[in-house]
């Protein structure tokens, strides 16, 4: 039987509450009865991101500008699920709205967090098979996005060559490239 390793909240304060950034100082006890007084949360909502392969065998990847390390990057379609919104209907709504591609066969990947130790979320990862495009991009007003396709060799190469750069994007991409080698999809 293994031990239960859950840590008690004692005090729990928020720091900042934003749209964008919630943060929370709590005091913790441990199982062994040690206390931080000090240990600092981020709430997020849950994180979605799609593979997305039209019927053609293409990748759909988008290209946008990330502040946080100065770097335009290649990526995979990702955006956050609206309160009350399922992971899969948040991942079909952020494919049109990035990309204008929809349709096709989906399933979920995985589940990841990106830091469990100081983050709240999960990222749920999608692979969406035959997509096709039905129209155009519906953008926010702060999304700067490009749409690419790419063939399997070149999205390998962009993956294997360490240009995907978020590792909640890396993550399923080598699940999926994994599974294709094992004979899957």
């Amino acid at each position: 039987m293994e031990r239960d390793m859950k840590w008690k909240t004692l005090k729990s304060e928020y720091l900042i509450r934003r749209p964008w950034l919630t943060a929370r100082r709590d005091t913790v006890e441990l199982p062994t009865g040690a206390v931080n007084d000090e240990y600092y949360v981020l709430e997020y909502p849950a994180w979605v991101n799609v593979i997305a392969v039209t019927k053609d065998g293409d990748y759909v990847f988008i290209r946008q500008y990330r502040h946080g390390i100065g770097e335009t990057c290649v990526e995979i379609v990702a955006g956050v699920c609206e309160e009350g919104e399922q992971p899969e209907a948040a991942a079909r709504r952020e494919l049109l709205e990035e990309t204008g591609y929809a349709g096709g066969e989906w399933r979920e990947l995985m589940a990841v967090s990106a830091n469990a130790s100081a983050m709240n979320n999960i990222c749920h990862c999608f692979l969406a098979m035959g997509v096709e495009r039905v129209g155009g991009q519906h953008l926010d007003r702060t999304e700067d996005i490009e749409v690419r396709l790419m063939g399997v060799d070149e999205a390998f190469a962009l993956l294997s060559g360490g240009k995907i750069r978020q590792s909640l994007m890396a993550a399923p991409l080598w699940k999926h490239f994994y599974d294709k080698l094992k004979g899957g999809v």
